[in-house]
């Protein structure tokens, strides 16, 4: 037998060990996508076996190639692979979907062999963007494959993703789509037109091929002639038939997320043997694979974690931050592009992506100083974190800007990450109705609430300079999940020293007294409009105890709670955010049951143009609004 036909043999044996592999685990399971996976285990086969190069004891190494499977419901084909290369037991993979199994019924990072969470449709194309960009930064040459469902070719985020690729001329990477034909319910936009779909890759700059999605000789021929191109990114469009082999059910309709019983399973297996297994010998050539691509070595190679003490010390005492001095005004917008220059000094591997605003967002700084660590996402905000994704999982730091309201676009990404437990740093310019004229489309009053839903986030809302970059210094720092910088578009007055230190869960009390009478709490922009009316208060005899609420998750409920208590057992909460899940009602919720009356100042309405001091005495979070309020709250 030739060396091609040994070859062909082997693949076919292992294409056949993925499909009952993967029948076997969701007929365990009771649930599951059987057909989902019986579509692509010939693909997968191919690639796991022959075309990707990694080492499989090893999946930190840097230059193994990567695969993502961005039609998360075929995961059970996934974790076949795996056990077919040995990183799984056959009794691990039959524990899909069980309540103590890392094997999940969609890819999560409980399953070390994950390369991004999936299963919400359209996102996975976005981290390969990422994981291709990240190798062409760090000038490795591992490529990125992203299996593709064609259902999810109708996300909008998928040609965010293709454009981006595109722009970048990422070669390094290729797109598989699984063209089976069938969606959920019933059949797709294009069907089995594979070349129309081609020619929607072709308009984005890509380089397409089309090929039978079962034909192992024609698959391998497409990755060899995708490995030629040089100058972009490749789709392979293969045509391929959802529950593939199994008479009766192969390419039809009604059988999407259904597992087979256990009675049906001896039958089908057989069916699959029959038609598949005649010419295919017991291969023993599991964990077969090409060499590296590169001289790099997994043994010299280790990934460090943890804080670099020295790094974020040097910067927490730099002359950056001695220069925002007292009472001076400066936006923390502003500041957030002085942080992101210093850090790119200290931190190699940051990396700052902005949406088309950098101007705005101040992200700019960087790119003027090393342009190498800035990526232009352009307006496409769900491409942009999907990107993040990616590039911090091939251990970038990145750090993510736009308006603030144009992360509500991209939340899907957002979750999804959290459940990936990529650590993104997220900031959002132009929050609240503070900045002014351009109306209510741009201000971000959601975002807090947003952000606080996601499991395992931190949110800081800095007020003055120097919490803004100290607070940016923790959120580098941050690896375990999402952290949010929320920055204010006005200059607002520096208002504490260069020595202040701050901490994830802290707050600062800035003005108190025995005799304060209520508890005003606030961040940002309303800290300042507190503390003149705590001015204003005392002039006429009335105490209050101000806070600067600057980590709003998770906050100081200790802190909030003791100097209620001294203070009436009253706290009046300002914030330019709707009252929905905002700074109130995280507070509200800390101090429920202890006695502590609360009294929410917060946007109330959709809001309109109009000059900021304007706005914020039209929606009664300004000083004024706020001496009104204590008078009434403590009479």
């Amino acid at each position: 037998m030739s060396n091609v036909s040994t070859k062909l043999t082997f693949l076919a044996h292992k294409a056949l060990n993925l499909k009952i592999l993967a029948l076997q685990a969701t007929t365990a399971a009771g649930s599951g996508h059987p057909t989902s996976c019986l579509s692509a285990a010939d693909i997968v086969a191919v690639l796991f076996f022959e075309i990707m190069c990694y080492d499989p004891a090893n999946p930190d190494y840097p230059n193994n190639d990567r695969f993502i499977l961005s039609k998360g419901h075929a995961a059970p084909l996934l974790y076949a692979a795996w056990e077919q290369v040995g990183v799984l037991t056959k009794a691990e993979l039959l524990t899909l979907r069980q309540i103590n199994s890392n094997l999940e019924g969609h890819p999560t990072a409980r399953f070390d062999r994950f390369e991004a969470a999936t299963g919400s449709l359209g996102q996975g194309l976005g981290v390969g963007v990422g994981m291709a960009l990240a190798g062409k930064l760090d000038c490795l040459d591992f490529k990125t494959y992203v299996l593709l469902g064609d259902s999810e070719c109708t996300e909008g985020s998928i040609w965010e993703a293709a454009e981006l690729a595109s722009y970048y001329k990422l070669n390094n990477l290729v797109a598989i789509v699984d063209l089976n034909r069938l969606g959920q319910t019933g059949a797709t936009v294009d069907g089995h037109d594979s070349e129309k779909l081609a020619q929607k890759f072709q308009a984005f700059g890509w380089h397409s091929i089309t090929v039978d999605g079962h034909d192992l000789s024609s698959l391998l021929d497409s990755f060899i002639q995708a490995h030629k191109i040089l100058d972009r990114p490749v789709a392979i469009i293969a045509k391929t038939y959802k529950g593939y082999g199994i008479a009766g059910i192969e390419d039809q309709n009604g059988f999407h997320g259904k597992a087979f019983s256990k009675l049906e399973l001896p039958e089908i297996i057989m069916g699959l043997e029959n038609r598949f297994k005649e010419t295919y010998g017991e291969s023993e050539l599991i964990g077969h694979q090409q060499p590296y691509l590169s001289a790099y070595s997994p043994q010299s190679w280790s990934r460090k974690t943890g804080r670099n003490l020295e790094i974020f010390q040097i910067l927490d005492n730099s002359i950056r931050v001695q220069s925002y001095q007292l009472n001076t005004k400066i936006a923390t917008r502003q500041v957030y592009g002085d942080l992101l220059v210093d850090l790119a000094t200290q931190l190699p591997n940051l990396v700052s992506l902005d949406a088309e605003v950098k101007n705005s967002t101040y992200a700019e700084k960087l790119e003027q100083v090393d342009p190498a660590k800035f990526i232009q996402c352009f307006i496409a905000e769900q491409n942009m974190i999907s990107m993040g994704v990616g590039l911090a999982a091939r251990h970038k730091i990145p750090f993510i800007s736009t308006f603030g309201v144009f992360f509500t676009r991209a939340f899907d990404q957002i979750r999804m990450a959290a459940i990936g437990r990529s650590p993104l740093r997220l900031v959002g310019s132009h929050c609240g109705v503070s900045i002014g004229e351009d109306g209510p489309s741009q201000m971000a009053l959601e975002d807090l609430a947003m952000f606080r839903t996601i499991p395992g986030s931190i949110i800081f809302y800095p007020s003055d300079a120097v919490s803004c970059y100290k607070l940016g210094l923790l959120m580098a720092d941050y690896n375990t999940g999402i952290s949010y910088l929320r920055t204010t578009r006005a200059a607002t007055p520096v208002i504490y020293s260069s020595s202040e230190q701050f901490k994830i869960g802290g707050a600062k009390i800035l003005c108190q007294s025995a005799q304060d009478q209520v508890c005003l709490v606030a961040a940002g922009i309303t800290l300042h409009e507190s503390l003149q009316a705590y001015e204003i208060l005392k002039s006429v005899g009335i105490f209050v105890t101000v806070i600067d609420l600057y980590s709003i998750k998770p906050l100081d409920r200790e802190l909030l709670i003791s100097c209620a208590q001294q203070a009436g057992h009253k706290i009046i909460t300002i914030e330019d955010h709707y009252l929905a899940g905002g700074l109130g009602e995280a507070v509200n919720s800390a101090v429920i049951n202890t006695g502590i009356k609360t009294y929410n100042l917060a946007i109330l309405e959709v809001p309109k143009s109009g000059k900021p001091a304007e706005l914020l005495a039209l929606f009664k979070i300004d000083s004024q609004a706020i001496v009104a309020t204590v008078k009434n709250f403590i009479a």
